[in-house]
Order: C-alpha cells, then sequence, then structure tokens
C-alpha cells in the first residue's frame, strides 16, 4: 500500500518532533499495510519553509536510520505546497517536489479558510506547462465544505483531489466525515492518504479509511483510488472517476 501524503519527517513542521517519533510513526504505517510512504513536510505555508534542497538529505538520512533498524518502509520524497501566487517561481527555481520524478503531479494545501480566487487561474498555467496540481483534504476546506460543487470547476480542468484518510474514518468530526461522504459518492475524490502526523491526535488511519470507502463503494473503489496513488508515484497517466454535481444539499443554506 501506498501513502501520499505524511508528516514523519523529524523537526521540520507540526508532525514529528524527535527522531524517535518518526521512527515510531514508520512501524505503525509498516502495521497499517503501507510499503511506501511519502514525505510531504508543510512548505510555504506561513509557518514552514521545506524546499527540496533540505528534503531531499532529511529522507536519506531518516531512510538509513529505517534500514539499520530493519524497518520495511520505502521513504519517498515529496512536499505539501501551500498555494501561494510565486508557486510558479518556485517550480522554476527547483524549490517544488512532485511525486513522481517526471514533474507531472504535485499536491498542493488551500488556506484552511478560503478557496483563493486566483487559484483556477495558476492552476490553468500549471496544467498547461505539464503539472497537475492534486489538491489536498478539499473535504476540510471551509469554501469546499459550504458547497462541495465549487470543486467541480477545478475537476472539469483536470486538476486532482486527496481524501485524507482521518476524514472519512471520523476523527475530525461528523461534520468533515459528511462532507468527505457526500464528495466520494459524487466522485469528487480520487484516492486518499494518511496525512499522518503523530501517533496521538493524528495517525495513519489508511487501512481503516479503505475498509470505509469499501463499504461505499466496493472493492471497484478501493482498487481504482490504490492503482491512482501508484500512478502518481509513478508519473504515469490516471483514470478519474465519473463526478457528478451534488443536488439540492445542506451545504446551499450555509
Amino acid at each position: 500500500m501506498i501513502d501520499l501524503h505524511s508528516h514523519i519527517l523529524p523537526g521540520v513542521d507540526d508532525g514529528a518532533t524527535t527522531i524517535s517519533d518518526s521512527l515510531a510513526m514508520a512501524k505503525k504505517a509498516v502495521d497499517q499495510g503501507i510499503t511506501h510512504l511519502m514525505c510531504t513536510p508543510h512548505h510555504n505555508n506561513g509557518h514552514f519553509n521545506n524546499p527540496a534542497s533540505t528534503v531531499i538529505p532529511a529522507v536519506d538520512r531518516l531512510q538509513l536510520e529505517l534500514d539499520q533498524r530493519g524497518i520495511d518502509l520505502t521513504l519517498l520524497e515529496g512536499q505539501e505546497v501551500r498555494l501561494t501566487e510565486y508557486l510558479l517561481a518556485e517550480i522554476e527555481q527547483g524549490e517544488i517536489l512532485f511525486t513522481d520524478l517526471n514533474n507531472t503531479y504535485l499536491l498542493i494545501e488551500f488556506p484552511t479558510n478560503e478557496i483563493p480566487e486566483y487559484a483556477e487561474r495558476l492552476f490553468y498555467r500549471l496544467l498547461r506547462l505539464g503539472h497537475t496540481p492534486v489538491i489536498v483534504h478539499p473535504e476540510r476546506n471551509a469554501g469546499f465544505r459550504a458547497e462541495p460543487n465549487r470543486l467541480i470547476p477545478f475537476l472539469e480542468m483536470g486538476v486532482l483531489t486527496q481524501l485524507t484518510a482521518p476524514s472519512i474514518v471520523g476523527i475530525f468530526g461528523k461534520d468533515i466525515k459528511k462532507t468527505a461522504k457526500q464528495m466520494l459518492e459524487h466522485g469528487m475524490l480520487y484516492m486518499v492518504a494518511s496525512d499522518a502526523h503523530n501517533l496521538k491526535q493524528r495517525s495513519f488511519y489508511l487501512k481503516e479509511a479503505y475498509a470505509e470507502i469499501k463499504k461505499m463503494g466496493g472493492r471497484k473503489m478501493v482498487a481504482a483510488m490504490d492503482q491512482m496513488a501508484r500512478d502518481l508515484v509513478n508519473g504515469d497517466p490516471v483514470t478519474r472517476p465519473v463526478y457528478q454535481e451534488i443536488k439540492a444539499t445542506r451545504f446551499k443554506f450555509f
């Protein structure tokens, strides 16, 4: 199983604090059935900056620690990049890590409480350059929670989405779980990842999330999400689910 989103690197953001935390998280990931784990520290979110030049050696150091202890987990290099108007410049400067070596897919985080007006314009520019944005945890964004159909313009242009495992399990509360389920039911969430930060409040829950997804969409949905994660690591073309507009929901009254 591949996990595309984690904060396992020690001391670089609000995830693992020490190497001991990272090792404990790695063991938990293996227990979950995860074989490949992408290290995606926050980058340029106003609190943490983790350019490619610092992430790559940090991943190498942690991989060495895992190998020396016989923890059978392959780490991959990545970032959770906050959406800003300077993203294209950072890509040109080589500060951005994609999920694949071909620089095809990149994980992008929106501000928690809004959908920036410039997002669509910037995404069009990224797509024209051959870079496909992946919106991480849209079910937790206040704008998309208030009106999930605001995702549709992004899906129409070819943007991908990533569900956070704890959302569908209920760790973030009933409202976010409802939003996640509704988005899943309408084909708006394309893959799932843990976004694990620690083992107390924000652990992996990827195995549990796939169990919930199986209840909703059966093995076919699970297989499709698993395959998309693999495609993103390999830089391969993806097969998108068919999305539908959400009709007459409670969200429209907010």
